[in-house]
């Protein structure tokens, strides 16, 4: 059985890194989940940096629900109040992962989530860095195979190559852009 892994706000929140995480779950190498909360705050998010993107963003939220439709986790709103996290307002990310039964939090904000706090839970949080380096490691086949998918769906304009290289760099995926460099034959068109 594949991993289960709830997607943070952050993680959903840059459009390159949303599309390669969710054609990753799309190929079956893990299971994504989010809750509605989560949901909300990366469009929330997303509208107040990119208001004219209003319409786009509300047709993303529904092909996200409609590819992947048993990922909104559901029922976890009962646990918030009982989790401890440095910042409160990161409890329902947490509640959503043990609901969903998820064994890693795939987030930005490693401080927020410290294992102390998940262990008791069977959760680890990872940066988005270190979980995609995994599907590099074991499965690259499948994981270049998800990146050529994601290149090919950016047409308007059309990202080459290094443009997507450079987008990985700026939005914190650093490992990741040494590895697609380092193996452009297996993803570059």
């Amino acid at each position: 059985m594949s991993a289960v892994a709830v997607l943070d706000a952050n993680v959903l929140y840059p459009a390159p890194l949303r599309d390669l995480l969710l054609q990753l779950a799309f190929s079956g190498l893990f299971q994504a989940r989010w809750s509605a909360d989560i949901d909300d705050e990366w469009q929330r998010n997303l509208l107040i940096a990119r208001p004219e993107l209003a319409e786009q963003i509300a047709l993303t939220r529904a092909a996200m629900h409609r590819a992947m439709p048993d990922a909104l986790v559901t029922g976890y709103e009962a646990r918030v109040t009982d989790i401890a996290l440095p910042d409160p307002d990161d409890r329902h990310v947490l509640a959503a992962a043990i609901t969903a039964e998820a064994n890693v939090i795939v987030t930005f904000n490693l401080k927020d989530f410290p294992p102390a706090a998940l262990a008791p839970y069977g959760v680890e949080a990872q940066h988005p860095d270190a979980f995609l380096q995994s599907f590099i490691t074991e499965t690259p086949h499948l994981f270049f195979q998800a990146v050529l998918d994601c290149l090919s769906r950016l047409t308007r304009p059309p990202i080459t190559a290094d443009g997507y290289l450079k987008i990985m760099r700026q939005i914190g995926l650093a490992e990741t852009a040494l590895a697609l460099e380092s193996n452009r034959s297996e993803w570059q068109p």
